[in-house]
């Protein structure tokens, strides 16, 4: 049987670019080389592709503080040419071979906001995880959180402001809307990037400085006192939910440190210690938030449950962490999915959504 070629795209223009990398390797490590063969394109801060023909080619691969792509001489690009999912080398424009699907494992923008997806419909390759619009939504906290509310699941108060709004808003008329402490988030950015956690104005402005950095458009929203817990969804019109997972950082939040370089600056609790009847409120509510936010493939919704045991609903991420401390395969393992089998089941969503797609009508019938 040929094997499926499997483009794994990795690193990218964003600030979670050395998040990507470390995700990216633990994903081609667990592909079953039976199966697949892994076509690796690593691509660099400025956006431009490279083939990494062997391996991740990765600079100090095992250190998450400096890991970074190694300099590459072989440049290629995606071409839209009809059912020939051609890779062209851009220094002698011959094909650089073809690929089967699109592993994309790019956090935040120009990957998890539908860029790639969108870049994959045109190529007309099957892209694993959510679409154009789903990954939209999930980028922008400001739209999911309306979509959110909309549907009658609960979020926490926010503001969304943009840079000719600030100076409608003063930190007093904020505080009385939003209350302090209070956090301030780019809207279109993860893994804590450019967050800030404001207790009085010392702060507020430097915050909302920092947050401007990565971000056109920024949300300010009140700290919700609860156990944060996270929950992994898989699939497509009939997603399931894993079991639960708590975080429980050493820190005041669960901070991009925490997350990806310090393997102490949280503990991962898995499963959570919550009740059945609580578990499963957890898990519905996860499958809905991925259902109303046009996602399929994969998801993991972060929420908090308040001492009431209200569930608040923090935020899905549509292309979760793939490292080696990252919650995603985590909770899929204890719940019975093992990494390859994880990744294996990803890929043949992708597969089958796009040949379900790939039926529908694009022509009208005149009479």
């Amino acid at each position: 049987m040929e094997k499926i070629k499997v483009a794994v795209v990795f690193g990218g223009r964003s600030a979670e670019h050395e998040v990507s990398l470390q995700s990216a390797k633990n994903v081609i490590e667990s592909l079953n080389k039976d199966l697949y063969e892994p076509v690796l394109i690593g691509i660099d801060r400025t956006g431009r592709w490279f083939l990494n023909k062997n391996s991740i080619n990765l600079l100090h691969s095992e250190n998450p503080k400096m890991i970074r792509l190694v300099d590459q001489k072989n440049e290629i690009a995606l071409t839209p040419t009809g059912k020939n999912r051609k890779l062209i080398n851009l220094h002698n424009n011959k094909s650089a071979g073809e690929i089967d699907v699109i592993f994309p494992v790019l956090h935040g923008p120009y990957g998890e906001d539908g860029t790639i997806q969108g870049l994959a419909k045109m190529a007309n390759v099957p892209c694993v995880g959510a679409g154009i619009l789903g990954s939209a939504i999930g980028m922008d906290k400001d739209i999911m959180k309306r979509l959110l509310s909309d549907a009658g699941l609960p979020v926490a108060r926010f503001l969304t402001i943009t840079e000719n709004m600030l100076s409608g808003y003063s930190f007093e008329q904020i505080v009385s809307q939003i209350g302090i402490p209070l956090f301030v988030k780019p809207a279109n950015l993860g893994s804590s990037v450019g967050i800030s956690k404001v207790k009085d104005s010392s702060t507020y402005e430097n915050a909302i400085e920092e947050a401007f950095n990565y971000d056109l458009k920024i949300i300010i929203e009140e700290e919700i006192k609860g156990r944060e817990i996270e929950c992994a969804v898989l699939g497509n019109e009939n997603p399931i939910a894993s079991v639960a997972g708590e975080i429980l950082p050493n820190d005041e939040f669960y901070s991009y440190n925490a997350k990806y370089i310090d393997e102490k600056g949280a503990m991962l609790e898995i499963p959570a210690k919550i009740s059945d009847k609580l578990l499963k409120r957890v898990q519905e509510i996860s499958v809905k938030t991925f259902k109303i936010l046009e996602c399929r493939g994969m998801a993991r919704v972060d929420m908090f449950i308040t001492d009431e045991e209200q569930i608040i609903i923090n935020e899905i991420n549509t292309i979760p962490g793939f490292t080696k401390i990252s919650m995603y395969p985590k909770l899929w393992e204890y719940s019975g999915i093992s990494y390859t089998e994880l990744v294996d089941k990803l890929i043949i969503f992708a597969i089958e959504d796009f040949k379900k797609r790939e039926k529908l009508k694009v022509t009208v019938d005149l009479k």
